[in-house]
């Protein structure tokens, strides 16, 4: 039996989203049919899941092709991930300098990830010349839309001094706001911040989230800070970092 998925549902992100999980293949099956008939939003997530294997063969290639086909039709997202296609060689040569040109098409339209990831490159150089005035100026607009990984690293800017005047309570409040956001190294960011205060308990609650939720290289450079903490109710951390890498086959 074919899954049917009528025109509004295929632009409602959340129903979607809960298709993939309960019937990967069928709802993959349905956003090809959305897709195919020019769907813009279906032919963004026909790239997604290409690129994921999600419900349907892995095909990298093909998904570069989707995200074209929607970014050319206006779709920001599908714009941000040609950037992130051809950052990572994602079905092409990767080439960090087209990635910038297609961050900054979907970053001056306004998309938050678009100006993260123009930021990234920018702050380290990547296919464009460094720039950290630039780079602190996307972080901020993205993080007054609500990004929370750019809330983590404006925080950051703030707290070190960097290309701005540091300030510690504006810092910690970027850093609060991430880590209510759900970014796990705004909520490591944050948890420092709580130990220094000597607020071990809220510390070792939002440290004992960021290592759930955190990917192998953070888990990686968390060991050893928490190792160097100067507080031994953050050292004890190391010991459950090093068992959630376990977890996660390092």
């Amino acid at each position: 039996m074919s899954y049917q998925l009528r025109r509004e549902e295929v632009l409602d992100g959340d129903r979607l989203k809960a298709m993939l999980e309960e019937s990967p293949g069928r709802a993959a099956q349905a956003i090809l049919i959305a897709a195919r008939e020019g769907v813009l939003d279906a032919q963004a997530l026909l790239g997604q899941i290409l690129l994921d294997g999600q419900g349907i063969e892995q095909d990298q290639p093909l998904a570069l092709r989707w995200f074209e086909i929607a970014a050319q039709g206006g779709h920001l997202m599908a714009r941000n991930m040609l950037g992130r296609c051809h950052e990572h060689g994602w079905g092409c040569v990767a080439d960090a300098a087209v990635a910038a040109r297609h961050y900054r098409i979907a970053a001056e339209a306004g998309l938050d990830w678009a100006m993260y990831n123009l930021a990234n490159l920018l702050a380290t150089g990547r296919g464009v010349a460094v720039d950290q005035i630039q780079a602190l100026a996307l972080y901020q607009r993205a993080a007054e839309a609500g990004h929370a990984k750019s809330m983590n690293l404006l925080g950051r800017y703030l707290e070190e001094g960097l290309v701005c005047p540091a300030d510690s309570a504006a810092a910690r409040d970027w850093y609060r706001r991430s880590a209510e956001g759900g970014d796990f190294r705004g909520q490591f960011s944050f948890a420092a911040v709580l130990a220094d205060e000597g607020r071990f308990e809220e510390a070792l609650k939002w440290l004992g989230d960021a290592l759930t939720a955190g990917n192998l290289p953070f888990l990686r450079v968390s060991s050893e800070s928490l190792l160097a903490s100067p507080h031994p109710a953050i050292r004890s951390m190391a010991q459950a970092c090093r068992q959630r890498m376990a977890l996660l086959g390092a």
